[in-house]
């Protein structure tokens, strides 16, 4: 069949068209990932049948079973057929030395993160009940250093919640058995993550998407032939958010070709935004037939009118195709289309969560960290207060990109109305707002409205610290159900912040948070090291205002990401701005994302970013305080120059002025 003759074999004239949407594993296991749901509420009001399925979560659950288990230790002994116990990964020799045990718990571990029978907490409690494999000797090294971590943490009454994190340690430890036994492209939050991640070629997901499939993907392919059968789709349609959703985005598309190969599939998605903006290989549509670049919904929207006959090919908007050359050669080609524009934010729709399994997704507690505490636990309805940035200016930010470019709201009420809509669906009164940065003006507003119509929720999302949110509008966030807010501190070094073009000073930030974190809103920060030209001297600097705002209250939870340079980003697109050389490149006929570059500055950031994670640790833990810069570190290191009471007179005066 030719290029074209295939293109043809698409034009499906029929008055209703099923489009089946999936988010294929992984992503996180305690909430749909929304991609689906917006467009399967934006397509139902354009009048189409839309209905979604998450295999992702499906897959974990079919995984954490008896008979699963059973399955996975027959890999597992033939895989270390000839392997001593000595020479054994931990986690498989935990698994195999107390199976019966791993296999009378599993199925009762996960019925209680899924919120099914809470009164199991005490058994887990007892630490006699699960089997505790490597995943638990993290316990034993806080111990070491902290005490009775658990009881610090959870105290008497939190049985819940110290449940929660030792049945999902025996979880992590089953994971890993997967990984190291069985699958090595399996994990709980991720699926063959390497394979797609940055990787300027197709080969390494091609190779293995020839090979034999794995335990993993013999139950994925189970899972979409039942929702073929289930819904006879027109369309199949795949969001890969990450770039470890595009292993099993393809599986999915190989089992729905091999089941009917005229059966058209389409790919979008945030890790198809962000990193497939080059792609050259025609062997990705031995898979798929469409992939759309950003917004989902005006592409998708065209297609299915080409699908129906309605346009032609060149209308394709933000679109990837397979084509012929004059010499009939396949090439990728990409159209364009900029006569026709985005779907406004007030016309996009509230998400539908209709066919999802709101019941089915774990509440987990990974680490003993208040905001990675809310990423994993509790089921959130996810929304956009607007589309895109409101102040994309960061030079670290991929801003040339429509996600963060295009920027877009709705306004309160269409928002509030959605969100009542969702609690009508869901009956669940918690919302994720997962913008780049909430724009304070309409936040404020949508507070208020929430207010005045009496609408209870609780809510959280990101923010930029700036001078906007004074003390009484953090109050007015917190009342109308704010709970936490995270945002970027980044280098907390005044320099490196204007080279950012962050808008913010570190006295500005510690300020903010105070006011967030007095009204009663958790505060989360993004801390990053290793940017262009940062000298040891100014990252022990940042350590201790970082010491310094944690001590007085002004956030809570923190994190320290080494810095990337990506290539859609102003670093990345002017190298030379900022210091640095980018490293040569390889033709790229796959994915491009992140860049290697040589900083002459020579600065050991492996090294400082060893001291800087375990001293942010017990920071939060309230231990380590007073002690010297240096105390975190494995070498010696420059002496902080920041003054002692720097923060807390930056507060001081802040508080004073409003008072004034």
């Amino acid at each position: 069949m030719t290029m074209l003759e295939k293109q043809q074999s698409f034009i499906i004239q029929r008055q209703a068209m099923t489009v089946l949407l999936m988010t294929p594993p992984m992503t996180q296991l305690n909430t749909p990932y929304p991609a689906t749901a917006y467009l399967t509420g934006f397509l139902r009001s354009q009048g189409y049948e839309a209905v979604q399925r998450d295999p992702a979560i499906e897959l974990f659950l079919e995984m954490m079973t008896a008979p699963a288990l059973e399955i996975i230790r027959q890999h597992v002994e033939a895989n270390f057929e000839h392997f001593e116990d000595d020479e054994l990964p931990p986690a498989v020799h935990a698994f195999l030395a107390e199976f019966e045990r791993y296999h009378q718990c599993v199925e009762a571990a996960i019925r209680f993160l899924q919120g099914k029978d809470p009164s199991l907490a005490l058994r887990i409690n007892s630490r006699r009940f699960l089997p505790e494999g490597p995943a638990f000797d993290a316990i034993a090294q806080m111990e070491a250093v902290s005490g009775d971590v658990l009881q610090a943490a959870f105290g008497n009454l939190g049985v819940q919640d110290k449940a929660k994190y030792l049945a999902t340690l025996f979880i992590n430890d089953l994971s890993n058995v997967i990984t190291q036994g069985v699958d090595p492209y399996f994990e709980v939050s991720r699926y063959g993550e390497q394979l797609a991640a940055a990787n300027p070629s197709f080969d390494n997901l091609y190779d293995t998407l020839m090979d034999e499939p794995t335990f993993s993907s013999e139950i994925l392919e189970q899972l979409v032939e039942h929702y073929l059968e289930d819904t006879q789709p027109s369309v199949v349609a795949l969001t890969v958010p990450f770039p470890g959703n595009m292993l099993g985005a393809l599986r999915i598309a190989q089992t729905c070709k091999a089941i009917n190969p005229e059966l058209p599939v389409v790919l979008g998605g945030g890790f198809i935004n962000t990193e497939l903006r080059a792609l050259k290989d025609p062997r990705v549509f031995e898979f798929v037939d469409f992939i759309c670049l950003d917004d989902g919904e005006r592409p998708f929207l065209t297609l299915l009118e080409y699908f129906q006959g309605q346009r032609e090919v060149d209308d394709l908007v933000r679109t990837y195709f397979l084509a012929e050359d004059e010499h009939g050669h396949p090439y990728v080609h990409f159209n364009e289309n900029t006569a026709l524009h985005d779907i406004p934010q007030v016309n996009v729709g509230a998400p539908i969560y209709d066919g999802l399994p709101l019941d089915e997704y774990l509440s987990l507690c990974e680490m003993l960290n208040p905001m990675h505490r809310i990423w994993s636990d509790g089921r959130w309805n996810k929304l956009t207060i607007a589309h895109g940035c409101y102040w994309r200016k960061c030079s670290f930010c991929d801003v040339s990109l429509d996600y963060i470019d295009r920027y877009d709201t709705a306004g309160a009420d269409i928002l509030v109305d959605r969100i009542e809509q969702l609690i009508e669906e869901t009956g669940q009164t918690g919302f994720h707002f997962v913008d780049e940065a909430l724009p304070p003006k309409t936040l404020f507003a949508f507070a208020k409205r929430l207010i005045e119509r009496n609408v209870v929720i609780s809510w959280w999302g990101n923010i930029r610290f700036e001078r906007t949110f004074s003390q009484a509008r953090c109050q007015l966030l917190a009342d109308s159900g704010c709970i936490a807010v995270s945002g970027g501190l980044e280098v907390a070094s005044d320099r490196l912040l204007k080279l950012m073009k962050k808008g913010v000073s570190v006295e500005r930030v510690a300020q903010v948070t105070k006011s967030f974190s007095d009204a009663g809103i958790m505060v989360h920060a993004y801390l990053m090291y290793g940017f262009p030209t940062q000298t040891e001297q100014e990252t022990v600097d940042s350590l201790e205002m970082v010491r310094q705002m944690m001590a007085q209250g002004c956030f809570q939870s923190a994190y320290w990401h080494r810095f990337v340079a990506t290539v859609h980003s102003p670093i990345g697109m002017n190298p030379d701005q900022f210091g640095i050389t980018l490293a040569e490149r390889p033709e790229i006929l796959f994915a491009e994302n992140d860049v290697e570059f040589t900083d002459p500055t020579n600065t050991d950031h492996e090294m400082l970013g060893e001291g800087l994670r375990k001293a942010i640790y017990n920071y939060m833990h309230g231990i380590g305080f007073d002690q010297p810069m240096s105390f975190w570190f494995d070498q010696p290191v420059a002496k902080t120059q920041m003054k002692k009471d720097l923060i807390s007179k930056a507060i001081s005066n802040f508080i004073d002025s409003n008072q004034a």
